[in-house]
Protein backbone atom coordinates (compact mmCIF):
# COMPACT_ATOMS: atom_id res chain seq x y z
CA UNK A 1 0.00 0.00 0.00
CA UNK A 2 1.54 3.18 0.77
CA UNK A 3 5.04 3.91 1.42
CA UNK A 4 6.78 6.47 3.44
CA UNK A 5 10.24 7.50 5.01
CA UNK A 6 10.50 8.71 8.40
CA UNK A 7 14.05 9.74 8.96
CA UNK A 8 13.98 10.93 12.44
CA UNK A 9 15.90 13.39 14.79
CA UNK A 10 17.77 15.99 12.94
CA UNK A 11 16.38 15.04 9.81
CA UNK A 12 13.33 16.15 7.68
CA UNK A 13 10.12 14.25 6.78
CA UNK A 14 10.35 12.33 3.74
CA UNK A 15 6.41 11.95 2.66
CA UNK A 16 5.37 10.10 -0.50
CA UNK A 17 3.18 7.19 -1.70
CA UNK A 18 2.95 4.72 -4.20
CA UNK A 19 0.29 2.56 -4.88
CA UNK A 20 0.07 -1.31 -6.38
CA UNK A 21 -3.53 -2.33 -5.64
CA UNK A 22 -5.41 -0.78 -8.69
CA UNK A 23 -8.24 0.61 -7.07
CA UNK A 24 -7.06 2.77 -4.19
CA UNK A 25 -8.37 5.98 -4.72
CA UNK A 26 -7.61 7.83 -2.21
CA UNK A 27 -4.79 7.18 0.81
CA UNK A 28 -4.14 9.21 3.60
CA UNK A 29 -0.58 9.31 4.83
CA UNK A 30 -0.64 8.31 8.50
CA UNK A 31 2.05 10.02 11.08
CA UNK A 32 1.54 8.94 14.51
CA UNK A 33 -0.29 12.32 16.44
CA UNK A 34 -0.30 13.69 12.52
CA UNK A 35 2.47 15.59 13.27
CA UNK A 36 4.54 16.99 10.43
CA UNK A 37 7.48 18.67 10.84
CA UNK A 38 8.20 22.01 8.90
CA UNK A 39 10.76 21.68 6.48
CA UNK A 40 9.09 18.69 5.04
CA UNK A 41 9.53 16.97 1.88
CA UNK A 42 6.82 15.91 0.07
CA UNK A 43 6.63 14.06 -3.62
CA UNK A 44 3.67 14.11 -5.84
CA UNK A 45 4.02 11.92 -8.65
CA UNK A 46 2.87 12.16 -12.05
CA UNK A 47 -1.36 10.87 -12.05
CA UNK A 48 -1.57 12.04 -8.28
CA UNK A 49 -2.49 14.91 -6.28
CA UNK A 50 -1.86 15.70 -2.43
CA UNK A 51 -4.73 16.91 -0.47
CA UNK A 52 -3.56 19.05 2.55
CA UNK A 53 -5.70 19.52 5.56
CA UNK A 54 -4.94 21.08 9.10
CA UNK A 55 -7.16 21.15 12.03
CA UNK A 56 -9.90 19.64 10.05
CA UNK A 57 -9.96 22.81 7.09
CA UNK A 58 -8.68 21.73 3.39
CA UNK A 59 -5.88 23.83 3.09
CA UNK A 60 -4.17 23.41 -0.38
CA UNK A 61 -3.75 20.71 -2.88
CA UNK A 62 -0.55 20.03 -4.54
CA UNK A 63 0.10 19.02 -8.18
CA UNK A 64 2.81 16.71 -9.13
CA UNK A 65 6.14 17.55 -7.76
CA UNK A 66 8.72 18.01 -5.00
CA UNK A 67 7.83 20.41 -2.08
CA UNK A 68 9.25 21.71 0.88
CA UNK A 69 6.70 22.15 3.78
CA UNK A 70 7.42 25.84 4.00
CA UNK A 71 5.16 29.18 4.53
CA UNK A 72 6.48 30.51 1.35
CA UNK A 73 5.39 27.10 -0.55
CA UNK A 74 1.77 27.37 1.20
CA UNK A 75 -0.09 30.70 0.35
CA UNK A 76 -3.54 29.05 1.52
CA UNK A 77 -2.14 28.07 4.79
CA UNK A 78 -0.87 31.74 5.79
CA UNK A 79 -4.34 32.55 6.16
CA UNK A 80 -4.91 30.23 8.76
CA UNK A 81 -5.04 30.65 12.03
CA UNK A 82 -3.56 29.28 15.01
CA UNK A 83 -0.17 29.28 13.62
CA UNK A 84 1.41 30.49 16.85
CA UNK A 85 4.62 29.01 16.94
CA UNK A 86 5.47 30.10 12.56
CA UNK A 87 5.98 26.64 11.68
CA UNK A 88 9.24 26.31 13.76
CA UNK A 89 7.62 23.06 15.80
CA UNK A 90 5.52 19.97 14.07
CA UNK A 91 2.14 20.65 13.18
CA UNK A 92 -0.34 18.71 13.45
CA UNK A 93 -2.27 18.25 9.65
CA UNK A 94 -3.13 15.22 7.44
CA UNK A 95 -1.99 14.75 3.92
CA UNK A 96 -4.52 12.89 1.37
CA UNK A 97 -2.88 11.19 -1.69
CA UNK A 98 -5.58 10.80 -4.52
CA UNK A 99 -5.17 8.67 -7.42
CA UNK A 100 -5.87 11.45 -10.83
CA UNK A 101 -5.38 8.70 -13.37
CA UNK A 102 -7.75 6.22 -15.07
CA UNK A 103 -10.00 3.86 -13.95
CA UNK A 104 -10.88 1.55 -16.95
CA UNK A 105 -12.83 -1.43 -17.81
CA UNK A 106 -15.72 -0.82 -15.21
CA UNK A 107 -18.88 -2.56 -16.10
CA UNK A 108 -22.15 -0.81 -16.01
CA UNK A 109 -25.75 -2.75 -17.20
CA UNK A 110 -29.32 -2.58 -16.77
CA UNK A 111 -30.40 -4.65 -13.70
CA UNK A 112 -34.06 -4.47 -15.21
CA UNK A 113 -35.57 -4.03 -18.53
CA UNK A 114 -36.01 -0.98 -19.83
CA UNK A 115 -39.68 -0.14 -21.60
CA UNK A 116 -39.74 1.84 -24.58
CA UNK A 117 -41.73 2.25 -27.85
CA UNK A 118 -40.17 1.10 -30.65
CA UNK A 119 -41.41 2.61 -34.18
CA UNK A 120 -41.78 -1.06 -35.51
CA UNK A 121 -41.98 -3.44 -32.85
CA UNK A 122 -44.39 -1.11 -30.75
CA UNK A 123 -43.83 -1.06 -26.98
CA UNK A 124 -40.73 -3.36 -25.83
CA UNK A 125 -38.14 -4.22 -23.52
CA UNK A 126 -34.28 -4.18 -24.01
CA UNK A 127 -31.18 -4.62 -21.30
CA UNK A 128 -28.12 -2.93 -21.98
CA UNK A 129 -24.47 -3.42 -20.85
CA UNK A 130 -20.76 -1.93 -21.45
CA UNK A 131 -17.96 -0.80 -20.08
CA UNK A 132 -16.68 2.94 -18.62
CA UNK A 133 -13.75 4.85 -17.07
CA UNK A 134 -13.73 7.23 -14.42
CA UNK A 135 -10.72 9.34 -13.01
CA UNK A 136 -10.48 12.44 -10.40
CA UNK A 137 -10.53 15.72 -12.15
CA UNK A 138 -11.05 17.74 -8.61
CA UNK A 139 -9.44 16.16 -5.92
CA UNK A 140 -10.72 18.94 -3.32
CA UNK A 141 -14.45 18.27 -4.43
CA UNK A 142 -13.81 14.48 -4.36
CA UNK A 143 -12.36 14.64 -0.75
CA UNK A 144 -15.17 16.83 0.85
CA UNK A 145 -17.81 15.10 -1.24
CA UNK A 146 -17.14 11.75 -1.41
CA UNK A 147 -14.57 10.92 0.83
CA UNK A 148 -14.21 12.60 4.14
CA UNK A 149 -12.56 11.49 6.55
CA UNK A 150 -12.02 7.73 5.28
CA UNK A 151 -8.10 6.62 5.26
CA UNK A 152 -8.48 4.39 2.60
CA UNK A 153 -11.04 4.86 -0.32
CA UNK A 154 -11.58 2.22 -3.08
CA UNK A 155 -13.36 2.33 -6.64
CA UNK A 156 -15.80 0.02 -5.10
CA UNK A 157 -17.27 1.90 -2.92
CA UNK A 158 -17.94 4.65 -5.80
CA UNK A 159 -18.98 2.30 -8.66
CA UNK A 160 -22.31 1.29 -7.64
CA UNK A 161 -23.45 4.98 -7.78
CA UNK A 162 -21.72 5.90 -10.47
CA UNK A 163 -23.32 2.97 -12.02
CA UNK A 164 -26.77 3.71 -11.14
CA UNK A 165 -26.17 7.36 -12.65
CA UNK A 166 -25.21 5.76 -15.50
CA UNK A 167 -28.71 3.24 -16.26
CA UNK A 168 -30.81 6.35 -15.41
CA UNK A 169 -29.70 8.64 -17.92
CA UNK A 170 -29.34 5.62 -20.41
CA UNK A 171 -33.08 5.05 -19.91
CA UNK A 172 -33.81 8.77 -20.46
CA UNK A 173 -31.46 8.80 -23.55
CA UNK A 174 -32.69 6.00 -25.10
CA UNK A 175 -36.62 6.21 -24.70
CA UNK A 176 -36.17 9.51 -26.17
CA UNK A 177 -34.03 9.11 -28.89
CA UNK A 178 -36.71 7.34 -31.02
CA UNK A 179 -33.58 4.92 -32.78
CA UNK A 180 -35.26 1.72 -33.59
CA UNK A 181 -34.13 -1.08 -31.91
CA UNK A 182 -32.85 -2.65 -34.77
CA UNK A 183 -30.74 -0.21 -35.61
CA UNK A 184 -29.56 0.51 -32.31
CA UNK A 185 -26.21 -1.78 -33.28
CA UNK A 186 -24.88 0.98 -35.79
CA UNK A 187 -25.22 3.88 -33.06
CA UNK A 188 -23.83 2.64 -30.06
CA UNK A 189 -20.62 4.87 -30.23
CA UNK A 190 -23.27 8.16 -30.93
CA UNK A 191 -25.57 6.82 -27.77
CA UNK A 192 -22.24 6.40 -25.42
CA UNK A 193 -20.79 9.76 -26.54
CA UNK A 194 -24.62 11.53 -25.62
CA UNK A 195 -24.54 9.17 -22.52
CA UNK A 196 -21.18 10.35 -21.39
CA UNK A 197 -22.52 14.18 -22.06
CA UNK A 198 -25.74 13.61 -19.78
CA UNK A 199 -24.04 11.97 -17.18
CA UNK A 200 -20.88 15.07 -17.17
CA UNK A 201 -22.66 17.23 -14.87
CA UNK A 202 -23.99 14.83 -12.40
CA UNK A 203 -20.52 13.56 -12.08
CA UNK A 204 -18.92 16.55 -11.50
CA UNK A 205 -20.68 17.66 -8.54
CA UNK A 206 -18.72 14.54 -6.87
CA UNK A 207 -15.15 15.91 -8.33
CA UNK A 208 -15.54 13.26 -11.28
CA UNK A 209 -15.16 12.63 -15.01
CA UNK A 210 -15.93 10.22 -17.14
CA UNK A 211 -13.70 10.22 -19.98
CA UNK A 212 -15.30 6.87 -22.30
CA UNK A 213 -18.49 5.05 -21.96
CA UNK A 214 -18.88 2.26 -24.16
CA UNK A 215 -22.18 0.29 -25.26
CA UNK A 216 -21.11 -3.42 -25.78
CA UNK A 217 -24.52 -4.83 -26.54
CA UNK A 218 -28.64 -3.90 -26.53
CA UNK A 219 -30.41 -7.11 -26.30
CA UNK A 220 -34.00 -8.06 -26.53
CA UNK A 221 -36.14 -10.49 -24.42
CA UNK A 222 -35.70 -13.85 -25.52
CA UNK A 223 -39.21 -14.28 -27.54
CA UNK A 224 -38.44 -11.19 -29.26
CA UNK A 225 -34.87 -12.51 -30.70
CA UNK A 226 -36.81 -16.06 -31.56
CA UNK A 227 -39.29 -14.21 -33.49
CA UNK A 228 -36.67 -12.24 -35.27
CA UNK A 229 -34.46 -15.42 -36.09
CA UNK A 230 -37.32 -16.92 -37.51
CA UNK A 231 -38.19 -13.82 -39.85
CA UNK A 232 -34.50 -13.75 -40.82
CA UNK A 233 -34.77 -17.58 -41.73
CA UNK A 234 -37.78 -16.86 -44.16
CA UNK A 235 -36.22 -14.20 -45.59
CA UNK A 236 -33.61 -15.81 -46.48
CA UNK A 237 -35.24 -18.82 -47.77
CA UNK A 238 -37.33 -16.86 -50.40
CA UNK A 239 -40.06 -18.99 -51.58
CA UNK A 240 -40.59 -21.49 -49.34
CA UNK A 241 -42.17 -23.90 -51.93
CA UNK A 242 -38.61 -24.43 -53.92
CA UNK A 243 -36.68 -24.16 -50.91
CA UNK A 244 -38.52 -27.32 -49.47
CA UNK A 245 -37.93 -29.04 -52.76
CA UNK A 246 -34.21 -28.06 -52.91
CA UNK A 247 -34.03 -29.40 -49.48
CA UNK A 248 -35.50 -32.67 -49.89
CA UNK A 249 -33.53 -33.01 -53.01
CA UNK A 250 -30.36 -32.36 -50.95
CA UNK A 251 -31.23 -34.84 -48.48
CA UNK A 252 -32.35 -37.57 -51.14
CA UNK A 253 -28.86 -37.19 -52.98
CA UNK A 254 -26.92 -36.83 -49.63
CA UNK A 255 -28.56 -40.14 -48.39
CA UNK A 256 -28.27 -41.60 -51.79
CA UNK A 257 -24.05 -41.39 -51.52
CA UNK A 258 -23.65 -42.46 -48.06
CA UNK A 259 -22.48 -46.43 -48.37
CA UNK A 260 -24.30 -49.19 -46.57
CA UNK A 261 -26.99 -47.00 -46.24
CA UNK A 262 -30.64 -48.16 -45.67
CA UNK A 263 -31.89 -45.09 -46.69
CA UNK A 264 -29.76 -45.41 -49.69
CA UNK A 265 -30.61 -48.60 -50.85
CA UNK A 266 -34.69 -47.64 -50.05
CA UNK A 267 -34.27 -44.48 -52.15
CA UNK A 268 -32.69 -46.62 -55.30
CA UNK A 269 -35.52 -48.93 -55.08
CA UNK A 270 -37.94 -46.13 -55.11
CA UNK A 271 -36.23 -44.15 -57.74
CA UNK A 272 -36.37 -48.04 -59.70
CA UNK A 273 -40.22 -48.57 -58.74
CA UNK A 274 -41.00 -44.95 -60.82
CA UNK A 275 -38.84 -45.49 -63.78
CA UNK A 276 -40.70 -48.93 -64.26
CA UNK A 277 -44.35 -47.46 -63.39
CA UNK A 278 -43.17 -44.50 -66.15
CA UNK A 279 -42.03 -46.91 -68.80
CA UNK A 280 -45.09 -49.24 -68.57
CA UNK A 281 -47.28 -45.87 -68.93
CA UNK A 282 -45.10 -45.34 -72.32
CA UNK A 283 -44.08 -48.33 -73.51
CA UNK A 284 -40.29 -49.14 -74.83
CA UNK A 285 -40.56 -47.53 -78.60
CA UNK A 286 -42.77 -44.56 -77.43
CA UNK A 287 -46.22 -43.97 -75.65
CA UNK A 288 -48.51 -46.77 -75.51
CA UNK A 289 -52.76 -46.78 -77.36
CA UNK A 290 -54.56 -44.62 -75.49
CA UNK A 291 -57.10 -47.32 -74.46
CA UNK A 292 -54.18 -48.94 -72.41
CA UNK A 293 -53.25 -45.59 -70.75
CA UNK A 294 -55.10 -45.06 -67.45
CA UNK A 295 -57.99 -42.43 -66.74
CA UNK A 296 -56.70 -39.23 -65.42
CA UNK A 297 -57.89 -38.87 -61.79
CA UNK A 298 -60.61 -36.72 -61.35
CA UNK A 299 -59.67 -33.83 -59.23
CA UNK A 300 -62.02 -33.48 -56.19
CA UNK A 301 -64.65 -30.56 -55.66
CA UNK A 302 -63.10 -27.96 -53.51
CA UNK A 303 -64.47 -27.65 -49.90
CA UNK A 304 -67.38 -25.15 -49.27
CA UNK A 305 -66.83 -21.97 -48.48
CA UNK A 306 -66.51 -21.36 -44.75
CA UNK A 307 -69.72 -18.85 -43.86
CA UNK A 308 -67.51 -15.56 -41.77
CA UNK A 309 -69.84 -15.24 -38.69
CA UNK A 310 -69.61 -11.90 -36.51
CA UNK A 311 -69.57 -10.59 -32.99
CA UNK A 312 -70.86 -7.20 -31.91
CA UNK A 313 -70.26 -5.13 -28.51
CA UNK A 314 -73.24 -3.80 -26.71
CA UNK A 315 -72.77 -2.36 -23.27
CA UNK A 316 -69.26 -3.48 -22.77
CA UNK A 317 -70.32 -7.19 -23.05
CA UNK A 318 -69.56 -9.23 -26.55
CA UNK A 319 -73.09 -11.03 -28.28
CA UNK A 320 -72.56 -13.66 -31.11
CA UNK A 321 -71.48 -15.15 -33.26
CA UNK A 322 -74.19 -13.98 -36.05
CA UNK A 323 -74.10 -14.93 -39.20
CA UNK A 324 -74.24 -11.99 -42.51
CA UNK A 325 -78.09 -13.32 -43.17
CA UNK A 326 -78.61 -12.39 -38.93
CA UNK A 327 -76.56 -9.49 -39.17
CA UNK A 328 -79.38 -8.05 -42.17
CA UNK A 329 -82.25 -8.46 -40.25
CA UNK A 330 -80.57 -6.36 -37.23
CA UNK A 331 -79.97 -3.62 -39.14
CA UNK A 332 -83.42 -3.50 -40.31
CA UNK A 333 -84.66 -3.97 -37.17
CA UNK A 334 -82.11 -1.19 -35.44
CA UNK A 335 -80.21 -3.85 -33.19
CA UNK A 336 -77.15 -3.18 -35.73
CA UNK A 337 -76.36 0.48 -36.69
CA UNK A 338 -73.76 2.07 -38.30
CA UNK A 339 -71.66 2.93 -34.94
CA UNK A 340 -72.17 -1.09 -33.79
CA UNK A 341 -68.41 -2.49 -32.87
CA UNK A 342 -68.09 -5.59 -34.67
CA UNK A 343 -65.30 -8.32 -34.89
CA UNK A 344 -65.03 -11.03 -36.90
CA UNK A 345 -61.82 -13.96 -37.08
CA UNK A 346 -58.70 -12.04 -38.77
CA UNK A 347 -59.81 -8.68 -38.58
CA UNK A 348 -57.30 -6.10 -36.48
CA UNK A 349 -59.39 -5.12 -33.21
CA UNK A 350 -62.65 -3.80 -32.98
CA UNK A 351 -64.12 -1.50 -36.47
CA UNK A 352 -67.51 0.70 -36.81
CA UNK A 353 -69.94 -1.95 -38.62
CA UNK A 354 -70.05 1.10 -41.26
CA UNK A 355 -65.65 0.88 -41.70
CA UNK A 356 -66.23 -3.24 -42.37
CA UNK A 357 -66.98 -3.45 -46.39
CA UNK A 358 -69.61 -6.42 -45.93
CA UNK A 359 -71.34 -4.92 -43.27
CA UNK A 360 -71.58 -1.44 -45.00
CA UNK A 361 -73.70 -2.78 -47.59
CA UNK A 362 -76.29 -3.71 -45.22
CA UNK A 363 -77.32 0.10 -44.08
CA UNK A 364 -77.56 0.78 -47.94
CA UNK A 365 -79.93 -1.63 -48.74
CA UNK A 366 -83.30 0.71 -49.25
CA UNK A 367 -86.84 -1.01 -47.93
CA UNK A 368 -89.07 -1.86 -50.16
CA UNK A 369 -92.09 0.41 -51.67
CA UNK A 370 -95.71 0.43 -49.44
CA UNK A 371 -97.22 -2.34 -51.24
CA UNK A 372 -100.48 -1.54 -53.31
CA UNK A 373 -104.14 -1.12 -51.79
CA UNK A 374 -106.08 -4.12 -51.45
CA UNK A 375 -108.63 -4.60 -54.71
Amino acid sequence: MGIFDFLTGEFIDVIHWTDDTRDTMVWRFEREGHEIKYGAKLTVREGQAAVFVHEGQLADVFTPGLYMLETNNMPILTTLQHWDHGFKSPFKSEIYFVNTTRFNDLKWGTKNPIMLRDPEFGPTRIRAFGTYSVRVSDAAKFLTEIVGTDGEFTMDEISFQIRNVIVQEFSRAISASGIPVLDMAANTADLGKLIATEIAPTIAEYGLSIPELYIENISLPPAVEAALDKRTSMGLAGDLGKFTQYSAAEAMTAAAQTPNSGMGAGLGMGMGMAMAQNMARTGPWGAVPQAAQPAAPVAAPPPPPVEKVWHIAVDGQTQGPFSRATMGRMASDGSLTRETHVWTAGQDGWKHAEDVQELAQLFTILPPPPPPPAG
